[in-house]
């Protein structure tokens, strides 16, 4: 492959068999060389193919501007969340993360430690993400001898999020405030909280973590089933109305209309999870 420009001594920039931008990197594979010349392979350790001229423009600006070490400790954390979380991450995080980690070892050495006000909220709607999260903080620890908190856990988690539903990180803060006020108006309703291990809840989370998007986006849910709809209410009536509050909530904090479609599925979703929970209550 051709070096199309060198970055540092240990990265360049070159152009794969199909025309697309190509970050190699390795030791010393940018020393001594420029534009033109051949990328010698047997020092090429890494290379990235990023499917967005803006995201790849990023990506070179944030590997010249952080240490080599903190990306490809990142990276390491990338390819541990892939494995975890078994779904498709958008080729984002490899600027976010990397971006979030470098700037996070580098303020907790200056002794600064952020609080994350959403940490228990984090912990219960992400789990997933969240236990990526922690594993995160152990191989920071691991490279760097920098001890992140459970708070930090929780930023990276989001940027997990991000990377599964897209869009802007200040998105998925928003869409986390959202749920968690939907989860208080059930609560309040209901007078309990339901087991956050079953397969509901889950099943719950996820739904809502779409519902939120849509939201946020501005996104309607599609067709609507006013005749299904009026069978869910009648069958699960507590769930509907229920349902129902969500809605008046979103349309005064959000100005967002929940169609039908979207009325039906939150009072399928609340009904499993709080009137059939095993039988208990």
């Amino acid at each position: 492959m051709k070096i199309e420009k060198v970055l540092n001594n240990n990265v360049v920039v070159a152009l794969d068999e199909n025309g697309a931008e190509t970050v190699l990197m390795g030791r010393g594979l940018g020393f001594g060389r420029r534009a033109g010349d051949e990328a010698p392979p047997d020092k090429v350790e890494k290379r990235f193919t990023l499917h967005s001229d803006q995201l790849s423009d990023r990506f070179q600006q944030l590997i010249t501007s952080i240490p080599l070490p903190h990306f490809l400790m990142s990276e390491r954390i990338i390819n541990h969340a892939k494995i975890a979380l078994g779904k498709e991450l958008s080729d984002s995080i490899y600027v976010t993360l990397p971006d979030h980690i470098s700037a996070a070892v580098n303020r907790y050495k200056e002794g600064i430690v952020l609080p994350n006000p959403l940490l228990w909220d984090i912990r219960q709607l992400y789990k997933d993400e969240f236990r990526v999260g922690l594993k995160a903080n152990e191989i920071v620890k691991e490279e760097t001898g920098v001890e992140f908190t459970d708070d930090e856990a929780a930023f990276i988690a989001l940027h997990f999020v991000n990377a599964q539903l897209g869009g802007e990180i200040r998105d998925i803060y928003d869409m986390t405030y959202l749920m968690k006020a939907v989860f208080g108006i059930v609560y309040d309703e209901y007078g309990f909280r339901p087991d956050d291990e079953s397969l509901n809840y889950y099943r719950f989370v996820t739904h809502l973590k779409f519902y939120a998007r849509r939201i946020v986006s501005g996104e309607g849910y599609g067709d609507e089933d006013s005749d299904l709809l009026d069978v869910v209410r009648f069958k699960y009536p507590k769930a509907y109305a229920c349902a129902d509050k969500i809605r008046v909530y979103v349309q005064r904090e959000k100005n967002f209309h929940s169609g039908q479609n979207e009325l039906l599925y939150l009072t399928i979703h609340i009904a499993r999870v709080m009137e059939h929970i095993d039988d208990k209550k």
